[in-house]
């Protein structure tokens, strides 16, 4: 009977403490849930680059990046204890985790910081974080392998968004019945 107990005892604390566990990808589900967030995950062929003329090391760098999560709550979906609270609880999560920081920057009220996972030339993550009380608060995970920021930036600036082969029908949800995308989608 004792070891029944001491047993259930040890478990309950497991769960518990596994409970409490805060990271982004729990983040990331959590908010899934929570009204008012907006929350998809992108494969990395949704970016719909044009890679016809692209290096070979351009199209490495493009295949190391394998899926895309966002997650975001617009400031007009939250009062101010909302906005500080979800602000607060992902600079928390990123700083209690391995994340490295890679820069931090602030522009007309919003601010953004950039953290990796991994080693500077094989990462195998990358998160954008970003909050300002005009727009809201908004994380964006980049998982991938080998990934080299570098490269990738260099091949961001060279490939060309493909706009006439994107299906704007999928994001309606998120930016609304705008003219814009009713017009781009039929």
């Amino acid at each position: 009977m004792k070891k029944l107990f001491i047993y259930s005892m040890l478990l309950i604390a497991f769960v518990t403490v596994s409970c409490k566990t805060e990271s982004l990808q729990s983040y990331l589900v959590e908010s899934q849930e929570k009204e008012g967030f907006m929350t998809f995950d992108l494969p990395a062929s949704a970016l719909q680059l044009s890679m016809d003329k692209a290096s070979e090391e351009d199209k490495k760098a493009y295949e190391s990046i394998k899926k895309i999560n966002i997650t975001g709550v617009p400031y007009k979906n939250l009062d101010e204890a909302s906005y500080e609270s979800e602000k607060e609880k992902l600079k928390s999560i990123l700083k209690k985790s391995n994340y490295k920081e890679l820069i931090k920057f602030k522009k007309d009220g919003a601010n953004a910081a950039i953290y990796y996972l991994g080693e500077a030339d094989a990462i195998d993550e990358i998160v954008a974080f970003g909050y300002g009380k005009g727009m809201g608060v908004g994380v964006a995970r980049v998982l991938g392998e080998n990934m080299d920021v570098n490269k990738i930036m260099g091949m961001m600036q060279k490939a060309n968004f493909d706009a006439g082969n994107v299906d704007l029908k999928q994001f309606k949800m998120i930016l609304g019945d705008s003219d814009i995308v009713s017009e781009k989608a039929e």
